[in-house]
């Protein structure tokens, strides 16, 4: 009788049940201007988190090595608007995801997903057959409306 009949790999579901327990980063919800922002002037999200690891499980004495990647990114701006992204962002110059706001206060918050792919004891690369999310640290700012006031430089 061979062994494996009564002890088989783990398969793509039972790994997905690992998958979703992993400890994957929690990516931090950055945008600039750091502080308080203004209106006419977009905000720039972007996080600065690993955004790949790989994990080295023992299931049922199968080695399974899972690699956990960030797919999408979907930025709440705090005002009802969701943007999603296929990357995590950059900062200014480089910034990619923007948004505009009304005077006001806001939390950002970012939900990063995760899809993967795994071995089995070194075999070939297989699909996670589902995905999981994290939910990034939030950052609450301000939105101010700034004024020009013309004076008189010799009063």
């Amino acid at each position: 009788m061979d062994i494996t009949d009564l002890n088989p790999p783990p398969s793509p579901d039972e790994v997905y049940r690992y998958f979703r327990t992993l400890p994957l980063p929690v990516l931090p919800t950055r945008q600039q201007p750091p502080g308080n922002a203004l209106v006419g002037l977009p905000v720039v999200f972007y996080t600065d988190g690993p955004t790949s690891q790989t994990f080295t499980l023992d299931i049922r004495g199968f080695t399974v090595d899972i690699t956990a990647t960030a797919t999408s990114f979907t930025w709440h701006t705090g005002d009802g608007t969701d943007l999603t992204t296929a990357d995590p962002g950059a900062p200014y110059p480089d910034h990619t995801i923007t948004h505009d706001y009304a005077a006001g206060t806001y939390t950002a918050s970012l939900t990063t997903t995760w899809s993967g792919t795994f071995r089995v004891d070194g075999s070939a690369e297989v699909d996670v057959p589902g995905t999981t999310t994290t939910e990034g640290t939030p950052a609450t700012f301000a939105v101010v409306e700034a004024r020009a006031v013309l004076t008189d430089p010799y009063d």
